[in-house]
């Protein structure tokens, strides 16, 4: 593809989900693009994560996917093991590591406790900017599932222009209603007022109605690549929020100091979609969404669009969401955890 392609160092964060991971290293190790690094960030799982992973590596795990046929030739892959401490103080024989090919290699990342997708992703992110120094980084969840040339698309439009920070793919539901042509993301348009985005082409068959190159507000953080310059002028994730709108706040940064943040559509992945938190009518996911939907607006000063956002809120949202969670869903416990994380939002000066 490139002459010297740029290297890319692709962080996959798991909590609890081997299941997931396999199948995600199972499609990424069977890229085009020649010059990457695949780094799993465990994020203290409690389950038995680490060695399903390490033996998926050795070949002992086969895994099943309606995506592709698993692949015996290239295992066993050569894990290179190393804890959140020697992560964080950049530790490793890179030497050694450079010896095998990108898909018969693996970093594995030890994290004590789980720092949520932002303090997750940022040991990984730190870890491949000071000792692997690639030109780009890649965050991929660990419940995608990647086409074979998605990550050559994404390099090829990020390089043909110095002013591109992000770029992100096509995102495919990983089974909707048994398909797996209806798309997820195409793109976001946000609405800083209602303290959401138009997400383009959601729930829509492909029928090639997003298959132009666009210029976008936010690229999902299942599958963003960015610069390492980007990232070494705006900073990493904010931790504070743990997770969800952290990703919108680091493209909103990037904007701000000039980038451009773009939707690819020859590169694709799909997606399972909030499987990690069990599900967007699951407790956690309605609090850490709410809350941190306001903080995004404090945090980064947007004022007008808060006091917007809180009367829309109060006039509108709230009685929606409980005519939702009440009445439709007669789950009550979930508008409990909407309106905790809307105070919790408000008084951020206690968390933020």
């Amino acid at each position: 593809m490139y002459v010297n392609a740029p290297r890319v160092s692709i962080i996959i964060l798991n909590w609890n989900g081997w299941k997931d991971t396999i199948e995600c290293l199972e499609s990424l190790y069977r890229i085009t693009y020649p010059n990457y690094d695949v780094i799993v960030v465990d994020n203290g799982s409690r389950d038995d994560s680490v060695q399903k992973i390490k033996e998926y590596a050795e070949g002992k795990i086969r895994v099943n996917s309606k995506f592709f046929d698993y692949n015996p030739n290239n295992k066993p892959i050569k894990v290179f093991e190393i804890n959140e401490s020697e992560a964080r103080q950049g530790e490793f024989n890179k030497l050694v590591y450079e010896k095998f090919d990108p898909n018969r290699r693996m970093i594995l990342i030890k994290n004590n406790n789980n720092y949520g997708y932002a303090g997750g992703n940022n040991v990984g992110i730190k870890f491949a900017l000071s000792v692997l120094d690639p030109g780009y980084v890649l965050l991929l969840n660990n419940d995608t599932v990647v086409d074979p040339n998605f990550l050559t698309e994404l390099v090829k439009v990020a390089e043909s222009d110095e002013k591109i920070g992000i770029v992100g793919p096509k995102i495919y539901y990983y089974d909707y209603k048994g398909r797996s042509d209806v798309i997820s993301f195409a793109g976001e348009e946000l609405i800083l007022w209602k303290g959401t985005a138009v997400r383009y082409g959601e729930r829509e068959v492909d029928r090639g109605q997003w298959d132009k190159l666009r210029v976008v507000d936010k690229i999902e953080g299942s599958c963003m690549l960015i610069k390492g310059k980007v990232l070494e002028r705006i900073g990493l994730f904010d931790e504070k929020f743990f997770c969800y709108w952290e990703e919108t706040d680091l493209c909103f940064r990037a904007k701000r100091k000039g980038y451009t943040l773009v939707y690819v559509p020859k590169a694709k992945i799909w997606h399972k979609i909030a499987s990690s938190s069990g599900g967007t009518l699951r407790p956690f996911y309605i609090y850490h969404m709410t809350r941190n939907r306001i903080w995004f607006l404090i945090k980064n000063e947007l004022y007008k669009s808060l006091k917007i956002n809180l009367l829309y809120v109060f006039i509108w949202e709230i009685w929606f969401r409980f005519l939702t969670y009440l009445v439709y869903y007669k789950r009550p416990s979930l508008f409990s955890f909407y309106m905790q994380g809307i105070f919790d939002g408000i008084r951020r000066n206690k968390k933020f």
